[in-house]
């Protein structure tokens, strides 16, 4: 089964204490399909500029990635500036400029509203609703989101949330949402808002997955070295939808072992700018990574 991922494209210029690199291909879209597509076909839907790289369009279609809804505008592409301190936990954004992005809808081709699962990266509330507006009967939908959102449009994301299956935010977003300070509390919270799944990020200390089946922790990859987290979380739930798409079974039983999949795509998004390293990424290092996690959180 194929995944469809809706969200931004964009151009990254990305600094770091010991390397900038300029207008890399970014977005949320991009890491996300791109960390799918090692394991499914992926649509993905976004809008670029007349200035948007060729060589980027090609690094689509090496990854089997079909462009159908990929729109091309005259005007710029999304252009975002961020800098990381040493601990890269700590990041601030230099320069946003929305380009084509600002007056992005996104338009379903109609093979595309087809698509069983749906990822619906981080893009606002309001363009993640109009895209299930389009679809037809989805089996798994998943929205991912941000800080941005839950101050700006927190009435529409409130909305989106009774129409997904799954919802994805880190810790602070979820304490934020919530009021609670418990994160407990907070996952209890948000399963009453509507999401039968909810998965919080807790970067470099794993994630937190909360379903029917109870809770789940999954460790992050241990690395030596990191270069730049930047599109992390997005390659983590791409890697995740990704999975399951393929896998047998039901949900329920996949989504454990396919956020150990989606961890480990993320680590390897942190070992080179941009999409660097992911785009060089074999599914065999992949596998091999997946085993070596496995054996560090057994007992």
């Amino acid at each position: 089964m194929s995944v469809l991922v809706v969200g931004s494209t964009a151009l990254d210029s990305i600094r770091t204490p010991t390397a900038e690199n300029p207008k890399l291909l970014g977005g949320s879209a991009s890491h996300a399909a791109v960390a799918a597509s090692f394991f499914s076909p992926v649509k993905l839907v976004g809008v670029v500029g007349h200035d948007f790289p060729k060589k980027y369009v090609q690094l689509y279609t090496k990854h089997g990635i079909d462009l159908t809804g990929l729109q091309m505008k005259e005007g710029k592409t999304f252009h975002w500036s961020g800098e990381y301190e040493v601990n890269m936990d700590n990041r601030r954004t230099l320069l946003t400029e929305l380009g084509v992005f600002e007056t992005f809808t996104p338009h379903l081709p109609e093979d595309y509203k087809k698509a069983a699962f749906v990822l619906l990266a981080n893009i606002a509330p309001s363009l993640q609703a109009h895209v299930l507006d389009q679809m037809k009967k989805p089996k798994f939908v998943v929205a991912d989101t941000m800080d941005l959102w839950l101050n700006i449009a927190l009435k529409d994301l409130v909305a989106l949330l009774k129409r997904v299956d799954g919802f994805v935010l880190n810790e602070s977003e979820a304490h934020q949402l919530t009021k609670c300070s418990n994160v407990l509390d907070a996952l209890k919270a948000i399963h009453k808002m509507g999401p039968k799944y909810v998965i919080i990020k807790k970067g470099h200390n794993g994630s937190m997955l909360s379903s029917p089946k109870g809770l789940f922790i999954a460790p992050a990859y241990p690395l030596k070295k990191v270069v730049d987290p930047t599109g992390a979380g997005d390659s983590f739930v791409g890697g995740i939808m990704g999975y399951l798409a393929t896998a047998k079974g039901s949900v329920d039983n996949n989504l454990r072992r396919a956020m150990i999949y989606g961890t480990v795509v993320a680590s390897f998004c942190c070992e080179g700018f941009g999409l660097n390293r992911t785009t060089r990424v074999t599914r065999a290092q992949i596998l091999s990574r997946v085993k070596e996690l496995e054996n560090l959180a057994r007992f």
